[in-house]
This record gives C-alpha cells, structure tokens and sequence, in this order.
C-alpha cells in the first residue's frame, strides 16, 4: 500500500550534520586533556565549519559541537601559547642571571 505525496514538507529540509563536526569535537578535547599542539588545528577546522554552515543557509544539528570543538581548540591554544612564553622567560632569566 502507497501513501499519497502531498507535496514539498512545510517545515523545510530535514537537519543535516556537518561532516567533520565529530572531528572537531574530538580535536578540540583532545588538545586540552592530552596534547596543546593539537588546538590550532581544532580552531581553524572549527573556523572553516562555522562559516560554511552559515554560508550555507540550511539548519546544521551539530553546530553546537562544532563550536564547542572551536572553543576548545583556542583555550588551548592560548594555554599553550602561554607556556610557551613562560618557558622563554625562564630561560632568559636563567641566561641573565649566569653571566
């Protein structure tokens, strides 16, 4: 038995998923629990989603984790940049004070 087709949906397209939003979540974790390196590339994945789901004008179900994965990878590398200054600090101040 056939239903009848009652033409186009009012409510719009259903949702898609972004492809990589998994991708960016899990970078974006992974880059404060296990490695800093990884943020940058979490934050510029996330950048390149972010603005082809609002280029794109359809409804993303995962843009929530696409920005979470975003936010996570720039609090890393903030925390890594921060380190990485900290660790030039100390060695200049460990070069000023032995000469």
């Amino acid at each position: 038995m056939s239903y009848p087709s009652y033409g186009p949906s009012p409510y719009g397209p259903p949702p898609q998923s972004h492809p990589q939003g998994t991708t960016i979540l899990v970078l974006g974790i992974l880059s404060l629990v296990v490695c800093t390196f990884i943020g940058p590339f979490a934050w510029s994945l996330g950048t390149r989603a972010l603005r082809e789901i609002d280029e794109s004008g359809y409804y993303y179900e995962n843009r929530g984790m696409v920005q979470a994965g975003r936010i996570c990878g720039i609090v890393s590398s903030v925390m890594m940049m921060l380190t990485l200054a900290f660790v030039f600090f100390a060695f200049a101040m460990v070069g000023l004070t032995s000469l």
